[in-house]
């Protein structure tokens, strides 16, 4: 795991320290969880960020996020007949 340093509104915290002692977890934890979440619910941004990831360089990235144009299984089945 690595350590992450974030700012947050003061209502947003005691809001979240409330939800953990609520839900008997660490802030931390529900953070992960929300982030987790965020991300797989953004399929799109997850293939971006996967295929960033797996880039080899710098100029691969920018390529990829400036001219690949992203679109479903769905749509490509249809666009393709398939």
């Amino acid at each position: 795991m690595h350590r992450l340093n974030i700012t947050i509104d003061e209502s947003l915290y005691e809001q979240a320290r409330a939800v953990s002692f609520i839900e008997k977890k660490s802030i931390s934890q529900i953070i992960r969880e929300s982030l987790k979440e965020y991300i797989e619910k953004n399929k799109k941004l997850k293939q971006q960020a996967d295929l960033v990831l797996d880039a080899d360089d710098e100029k691969d990235i920018l390529d990829i996020l400036n001219n690949d144009e992203f679109i479903s299984n769905e749509e490509f089945k249809k666009k393709f007949n398939l």
